[in-house]
């Protein structure tokens, strides 16, 4: 579990909650939040709102994808470097047809698919071609899940000021009854905060974060692509260890450095 993706939207509601339950009023202070109207206009507005522009699938994929940034990617940059060294080493001293063999003791389908088309004998050039493109398309797919939450963050705060609105038109349509102008207004002002709390607490974060992961990937799938048409280049496999470190910070390129095995050949 990513504990900074389950801490951050905890104790963001607990700030929350202590803010409004530190009054005098204590606990029963929170009653005066909750607003079976205002979450309807709200959060039912938001998301009807993406509904109508998107499909039934589309939908239901973007919500469930919420649940990707409570898992720790499993994205070691350092190891993939590590692993397309010892590949390399291997090529250069058995040759590119050795590592077919290789190549079925790994996971990664990206990377494996790579050594399978260097093995295949294709043109470096339509090697990146194919890997960037599959690139491309992995980077569309992230990004609509991305889109999703952006989109229902921009319409929180929007049908957060509809309900205000709506607030507002019944306050002024019953001056005459002071009785009605606090639950009206109520439901004005409890219209907006919830707008604001699903843009920033939920969405915000949520879009950052799928953001982050699908940066990281993308990253190390270029790894993958430059060091793999290294290999097949018949580069040294010390200037291919320096070209993928690149890459890295530079707190982190030692965790990348080959440990001994043959890289002069």
């Amino acid at each position: 579990m990513d504990l900074a993706s389950i801490i951050g939207l905890v104790v963001c509601i607990v700030f929350v909650l202590w803010a409004i339950v530190s009054g005098d009023k204590g606990f029963a202070a929170l009653g005066d939040f909750m607003d079976f109207q205002s979450a309807m206009i709200t959060f039912g507005g938001s998301f009807c709102s993406i509904l109508a522009g998107t499909s039934i699938a589309g939908f239901i994929s973007g919500l469930k994808s919420m649940g990707l940034i409570f898992k720790v990617p499993t994205l070691d940059t350092p190891m993939i470097i590590k692993k397309i060294i010892d590949l390399s080493n291997v090529a250069r001293k058995e040759g590119l047809l050795s590592l077919e063999e290789a190549a079925s003791d790994i996971d990664d389908a990206f990377l494996k698919k790579g050594i399978l088309l260097i093995v295949d004998g294709t043109d470096p050039e339509l090697v990146r071609g194919i890997m960037e493109t599959e690139l491309v398309n992995l980077d569309t797919r992230h990004k609509v899940n991305i889109t999703f939450w952006e989109n229902v963050g921009a319409m929180g705060p929007a049908w957060g000021m509809i309900g205000t609105l709506v607030g507002l038109v019944n306050m002024l349509q019953n001056m005459s009854d002071p009785s009605s102008i606090g639950p009206s207004m109520a439901v004005a002002l409890i219209t907006t905060l919830y707008g604001s709390m699903l843009a920033n607490w939920i969405c915000a974060p949520v879009a950052t974060k799928l953001k982050d992961n699908n940066n990281a990937e993308l990253v190390i799938k270029e790894i993958m692509i430059e060091g793999l048409l290294s290999i097949q280049a018949g580069e040294n496999p010390r200037v291919i260890e320096e070209k993928l470190k690149s890459f890295l910070a530079p707190s982190e390129r030692d965790k990348a450095s080959s440990e001994g095995g043959e890289v002069n050949g």
